[in-house]
C-alpha cells in the first residue's frame, strides 16, 4: 500500500498535457474482440484499469504488443476462451464491456461480478435487458453472469436508464448483429460518441451518434483500426480545479475544448474563469474566488446531469473548490447515493459544510483547510481530497492512493512538475 505526503499552500504553475480518456480507452479495448484484424490504440493512459482490461484480453487468448508507453496493438484472432478471469474481472467494473462483443462473436460469455468504485449501488440490469432484447439469455450464475444465444438479431432496444456502459455494450453487440437495431434513451457522452465513431471506421453502420437514439445496421465482419484516444475531459476539469484551488496559473494542453462547455459554465459559478486558446485551456492566477449567486441573491447550485450536463465525475472536485470560494453553494450529485459521503474528511480538514442527505451538500466558504490524515475512498473523491491537501495549511497524508492511480496517470509526478510538494511513500 502506498500513500501521498502533501505539503500544502504552493500555487501550481506551468503547463500540463491532458491524458487520454480512460472511459473511451476501456470500451475500445473491448471492441478489439469484434475483429480478427489488429487494433492499434494510441494515447491510452497508463493506469491500472487499462492494464486490467488488457490482462483480461490476454487471459482470453489475445495478443497485446506494447508499441510505446501509451500505445498498444491488440490481436484477438486466437481468442479461445469465453469465460473471463475471475480475479481480474473483480478488480474493474468495465469488465462488463466484454459481454456485448463476446456474444456477437462467440454467442456465449461468462462474466464474474465486476469491481469498481464504492459510490453506491451500480445496477447492471440495463446491460442484460439490452442484450436480452437482442436475443441473449441470462443465467445469473453463482459469482457472476452467464449469457448465451443461438444468434443475436436486430431489435428496438429501450434502455431503462441512460447508462453509459450499457449503451456501449449495446453498440458493441449490435455492430455485428444481423438486422437493424435502434437504441433509445442512449447515453451520448463524448466517450460513447468516440466508440461509435471508431466502430464506423472499422466498418460498422451507425447513425445518430451524439443523440439519444442510435441506429445500427449490423455487418458480418469488422476490420482493424489505428486510433488515437481523445483527451480526457474529466481530467481537464480536475486539473482546472487543482490550478484554481492553489491560486496557481496553469495551461492545459490538448484540452478537448468542445467537451468542456458545461464544465466551464459550472466552475464559473464558483468564480473560476478560464480561457480557450486553440486546443489549450488557460487557468489564470486569481487571488479570490466568489460564488456567483442566482438572480435575486438566491443560493446557486452545481448539479450533475446527463450529457451535455455537468459530469457526475466532477462533482467531488466542485465540492473541494467550493470550500475556497466566498459564498454559499449547493452541490447536488443525484446519480450515485454514496458519492458524497467522503465530505466528512473535508469537514475534518476545516471545511464548513452540511451534508443534507446522500445526494446534497451545502458549502459555505471560504474556509482555511488544515493538513490531515486522509484515506481515498474512490477515484474522484481521492483526487478531490488531494486538491484540498494542496491548498491546506500544513502536511497531509493520503492513504489508499491506489484508487487515485486507477483514474489518473502518475498524478504525483505530473503535479510535481507544476511545483506541487507531493511525494509517494
Amino acid at each position: 500500500m502506498s500513500r501521498f505526503v502533501v505539503e500544502g499552500g504552493v500555487p501550481l504553475r506551468g503547463e500540463i498535457t491532458a491524458a487520454g480518456n480512460k472511459n473511451a480507452g476501456l470500451p475500445l479495448i473491448a471492441a478489439s474482440l469484434l475483429t480478427s484484424e489488429p487494433v492499434t490504440l494510441r494515447n491510452l493512459p497508463r493506469i491500472r484499469d487499462v492494464h486490467g482490461m488488457l490482462e483480461i484480453l490476454c487471459a482470453l487468448g489475445a495478443e497485446v504488443h506494447e508499441l510505446d508507453a501509451h500505445s498498444v496493438t491488440i490481436s484477438t484472432a486466437n481468442v479461445n476462451r469465453t469465460e473471463l478471469d475471475r480475479k481480474l474481472s473483480g478488480e474493474i467494473r468495465t469488465s462488463l464491456l466484454f459481454a456485448g462483443p463476446m456474444l456477437a462473436r462467440f454467442k456465449k460469455v461468462t462474466i464474474p461480478h465486476s469491481g469498481g468504485d464504492a459510490i453506491g449501488r451500480r445496477r447492471t440490469d440495463t446491460h442484460w435487458l439490452a442484450l436480452g432484447a437482442l436475443g441473449a439469455r441470462l443465467d445469473p450464475a453463482a459469482g457472476g453472469y452467464r449469457l448465451e444465444t443461438e444468434g443475436l438479431e436486430g431489435a428496438d432496444v429501450l434502455l431503462d436508464e441512460a447508462s453509459v456502459t450499457a449503451t456501449e455494450n449495446a453498440l458493441l453487440s449490435a455492430a455485428r448483429t444481423p438486422g437493424r437495431t435502434v437504441i433509445r434513451n442512449a447515453a451520448s457522452e463524448p466517450h460513447v460518441q468516440e466508440l461509435a465513431m471508431v466502430l464506423v471506421q472499422m466498418g460498422a453502420r451507425i447513425h445518430g451518434i451524439g443523440t439519444n437514439t442510435i441506429e445500427v445496421k449490423g455487418v458480418d465482419e469488422l476490420r482493424g483500426v489505428d486510433h488515437e484516444v481523445w483527451s480526457d475531459h474529466i481530467e481537464v476539469g480536475s486539473l482546472m480545479v487543482l490550478a484554481a484551488i492553489t491560486h496557481g496559473e496553469v495551461t492545459i494542453r490538448r484540452c478537448a475544448p468542445t467537451h468542456l462547455q458545461m464544465t466551464r459554465a459550472m466552475f464559473r459559478r464558483l468564480g473560476v474563469e478560464t480561457e480557450i486558446r486553440g486546443d489549450d485551456l488557460i487557468v489564470p492566477r486569481k487571488d479570490r474566488y466568489v460564488v456567483e449567486e442566482d438572480m435575486g441573491g438566491k443560493i446557486p447550485s452545481v448539479k450533475s446531469g446527463l450529457w451535455p450536463g455537468f459530469p457526475s465525475d466532477l462533482t467531488s472536485m466542485a465540492t473541494a473548490m467550493a470550500t475556497q470560494c466566498a459564498g454559499t453553494v449547493l452541490i447536488h450529485e443525484w446519480l450515485f447515493e454514496a458519492r458524497m459521503f467522503w465530505v466528512g474528511a473535508l469537514e475534518a480538514m476545516g471545511a464548513r459544510l452540511v451534508l443534507c442527505d446522500p445526494h446534497r451538500v451545502v458549502i459555505v466558504g471560504p474556509s482555511q483547510l488544515y493538513g490531515s490524515e486522509i484515506r481515498s475512498p474512490d477515484i474522484r473523491a481521492g483526487l478531490a481530497l488531494l486538491a484540498a491537501a494542496l491548498c491546506a495549511k500544513g502536511t497531509s497524508r493520503i492513504d489508499n492512493i491506489e484508487q487515485i492511480d486507477r483514474g489518473y496517470e502518475a498524478i504525483d509526478e505530473r503535479l510535481r512538475a507544476l511545483g506541487a510538494r507531493i511525494t509517494r511513500e
